[in-house]
C-alpha cells in the first residue's frame, strides 16, 4: 500500500511511440515534498515519464496516481491536475509576443481566475524568488537564456502547483548560465515543493536529491539515496553511466 505522505505513484506504466516502447512496466513512488532526481542515457524514457505524469502524454496500461486522482489509460483527468502540477521544458516555452509579467499572469487569471491586480502582485512576488524582478516589462527575446528559464520556473510558481516537473532544464543553456538557473532550483528545492527533475547535472543531483532514479531502455534500473548511487551503484549500467557523466 503506497504511503499516507505519498502525492505521485506510478503503477506498471507503459506507453508506446508507434513500435517503439518508451516505459516499460515502470512503477514509482514520489512523497510529499520529496526531491527526485531522474537520470539516464538519451533516449531512456526519462522526459516521456514526467510528460505521462502531467497527462503531455498519455499511457496505455497502468496506473498513475497524482495527488489523489487516478490517471488511467481509460481517463483523462489531465485538467483535475492541472493547477496541480507545474512544468519546466527545456525550451522555455514563453509566448514571445508577451511581456514577462503578461506570460506570468496569464495562467493565474485565465485558471485560478485571479484578478489582474491580484495576478500580478502574485507574478512579482516569484519574479524576486528568481531575482529578475526588474525584467518584468521586457520581452523574452530580450533576455538572456538563463533568464528566460528562470522567468519560465516563475511562470511555473505563479500557480502554486503542490509538485513541480522538471525536463532537462539547463540543457538549452550556455555553460555559464547553467549556476544562474541550478541555484535557483537549489533555493526552490529547500522550500518544501515536491519536485522531479530530469538532468545530466549530476553536483545539483549530490547537493539536492532525496532520490535518485537511473533509468535506461524504458525501465527504471536502480532508485538510491545519492550517497548509495553515487558512492556504491548497484547495477553495471547505472555505475558505467555515472563514470561517463563524471568524467565528461
Amino acid at each position: 500500500m503506497p504511503d499516507s505522505n505519498t502525492i505521485i505513484t506510478l503503477n506498471n506504466v507503459n506507453k508506446h511511440f508507434g513500435d517503439f516502447q518508451a516505459l516499460k512496466n515502470v512503477s514509482l513512488e514520489v512523497t510529499s515534498g520529496e526531491r527526485v532526481v531522474i537520470c539516464g542515457p538519451s533516449g531512456s524514457g526519462k522526459s516521456t515519464l514526467i510528460r505521462c505524469i502531467n497527462q503531455l502524454e498519455t499511457h496505455e496500461a497502468g496506473e498513475i496516481t497524482v495527488d489523489g486522482v487516478t490517471l488511467s489509460a481509460t481517463q483523462n483527468n489531465a485538467h483535475k491536475i492541472k493547477a496541480t502540477v507545474g512544468m519546466v521544458f527545456q525550451q522555455f516555452n514563453l509566448f514571445p509576443h508577451l511581456s514577462v509579467i503578461d506570460n506570468l499572469t496569464l495562467g493565474p487569471r485565465r485558471v485560478l481566475g485571479l484578478s489582474e491586480e491580484a495576478a500580478k502582485a502574485r507574478a512579482m512576488t516569484y519574479l524576486e524568488r528568481v531575482q529578475i524582478p526588474d525584467q518584468a516589462d521586457k520581452l523574452p527575446r530580450q533576455l538572456s537564456g538563463g533568464q528566460q528559464q528562470r522567468v519560465a520556473i516563475a511562470r511555473s510558481l505563479c500557480m502554486e502547483p503542490k509538485i513541480l516537473l522538471f525536463d532537462e532544464p539547463t540543457s538549452a543553456l550556455d555553460p555559464e548560465m547553467i549556476a544562474e538557473v541550478l541555484d535557483v532550483m537549489t533555493e526552490l528545492a529547500s522550500s518544501g515543493i515536491t519536485m522531479i527533475v530530469v538532468t545530466h547535472e549530476m553536483g545539483f543531483a549530490r547537493r539536492v536529491a532525496d532520490k535518485m532514479v537511473f533509468m535506461d531502455q524504458g525501465e527504471i534500473i536502480e532508485t538510491g539515496t545519492p550517497e548509495q548511487v553515487f558512492t556504491a551503484p548497484k547495477s553495471q549500467r547505472f555505475a558505467h553511466f555515472l563514470e561517463q557523466i563524471l568524467n565528461h
